[in-house]
C-alpha cells in the first residue's frame, strides 16, 4: 500500500496521521512555511509548499507543555 505524502488541504494532511482532533482551531500554515507546536503530549510539525499543498505531518510523543505554533521557516 502506497502512502500519500502531500495533501490538498490541511484537514486531509492532519487526518492522514489522526491529528485533526488535537490540532488547535485557527492555526493555519502559510505558503512556503513550516510550523511546529506541542499539544496534548504530541509535537507536530507540518510544511506547506509554494503551490499550497501540505506535506504529511511529522509527529511524536513529547513531554513538552502545550505551546502555540513556532514558525520554523
Amino acid at each position: 500500500m502506497h502512502k500519500r505524502n502531500y495533501f490538498e488541504t490541511l484537514s486531509d494532511a492532519l487526518d492522514a496521521e489522526s491529528l485533526s482532533d488535537i490540532w488547535p482551531l485557527g492555526v493555519n500554515v502559510n505558503y512556503g512555511q513550516t510550523i511546529g507546536l506541542a499539544v496534548n503530549g504530541r509535537w507536530i510539525s507540518i510544511y506547506r509548499d509554494d503551490s499550497g499543498r501540505y506535506e504529511r505531518p511529522v509527529h511524536y510523543t513529547t513531554q513538552m507543555p502545550d505551546m502555540g505554533p513556532i514558525y520554523l521557516s
